[in-house]
């Protein structure tokens, strides 16, 4: 493990591998970081016996299923890599079979079950295939809200086994020192300038501008969403601001991650997302985040801010930089109270 920088296990693995090597059904909160074709490329050896090499199969958006059909009966993978939606219909049109399924592991389960797109699915995922005596269930986030009711419905649902264990790593600690949170106070109908006198301001080599996610409401009566408004004003603005990436829900798999090999090419960036950015995409180089919209929860906030300050070994100021109108700072202040952070507000 060493030959790829896993040294030593960080606090949440010490408590979480013993579990895991048990069978237990679990609950972490922690972010699972998909390295699994790295870590199957190279076997690895475990007392006398050497552990053979595994294949690893990605079902995720935009795939096709005579191509998967083909991959499965030529080598039938170890590990499925996939997202809900894709697992789902490949299950109904009796592409896969999770009848021989040792582990199920569900990362993001907190956004999976907010998600009205999702958790249908996901229920239905787990309902179908619960949790058997031969089978290891785990659920992983690195937020969990009211975490002892999802246990309870874990257990009631059969999603688990009824001696699930949960593994609660650093419940709350303060934000990362090297993240400087800041906020300014503008009334809504300024926030387009406001965020563009900030980017000149910082100037930021690579950011990302996390905007909220539309209403449903808002998409039935035709609105252009916030996403699209922003970067148009920011591209008709500047010449500095010409090269935006986009990252939301609606597009679809390929483009998500179109954009995300074009920005990783570069060593400056600058994204324009929704929460759907907050959780799971690594871009070390991200050194600013801009709130123009205020996330809807702490924990909403949390992953956003997570996504700088991710450089290894470097103690590099990050900013976190919240745009709120006057009535919102109640909220911006309950967000330092329950994630131990200071915010200081910022004068242009």
């Amino acid at each position: 493990m060493d030959e790829n920088g896993f040294i030593q296990p960080t606090e949440v693995q010490q408590q979480g591998l013993p579990v895991l090597f048990t069978g237990s059904d679990c609950v972490l909160h922690a972010q699972v970081t998909k390295v699994a074709r790295m870590l199957a490329a190279k076997p690895s050896d475990f007392g006398s016996e050497q552990q053979k090499s595994c294949t690893v199969m990605a079902l995720l958006d935009g795939g096709l299923l005579k191509r998967h059909k083909t991959w499965l009966k030529a080598d039938p993978p170890t590990i499925v890599v996939a997202t809900v939606a894709s697992l789902c219909q490949m299950l109904e049109k009796h592409v896969l079979d999770l009848g021989s399924m040792r582990v199920l592991v569900v990362d993001e389960v907190d956004f999976m079950f907010n998600s009205s797109k999702q958790v249908s699915s996901l229920r239905k995922l787990l309902t179908s295939y619960s949790s058997s005596r031969s089978r290891q269930t785990v659920f992983a986030s690195a937020s969990i809200p009211q975490h002892r009711r999802f246990l309870h419905d874990c257990v009631q649902q059969k999603w688990t086994k009824s001696n699930v264990v949960h593994v609660h790593v650093n419940a709350v600690e303060p934000m990362p020192s090297r993240l400087h949170h800041r906020y300014m106070i503008c009334p809504r109908s300024q926030r387009f300038q406001a965020i563009f006198s900030l980017l000149q301001f910082d100037l930021p080599e690579s950011a990302i501008l996390f905007v909220n996610e539309q209403s449903e409401k808002s998409k039935k009566a035709g609105d252009i969403p916030t996403t699209t408004l922003l970067i148009e004003h920011l591209k008709s603005s500047c010449e500095e601001f010409s090269n935006i990436s986009l990252l939301e829900e609606d597009q679809n798999f390929n483009s998500r991650a179109a954009s995300l090999f074009e920005v990783r090419k570069k060593s400056c960036y600058l994204i324009v997302a929704t929460d759907l950015a907050a959780r799971g995409v690594d871009l070390p180089e991200t050194t600013h985040i801009y709130n123009f919209d205020l996330p809807k929860s702490a924990v909403h906030y949390l992953h956003r801010a997570g996504r700088a300050g991710r450089k290894p070994f470097s103690d590099a100021k990050c900013i976190i930089t919240s745009i709120i109108a006057p009535e919102e700072h109640f909220v911006l202040q309950r967000f330092e109270h329950e994630l131990k952070f200071n915010c200081e507000e910022l004068f242009l």
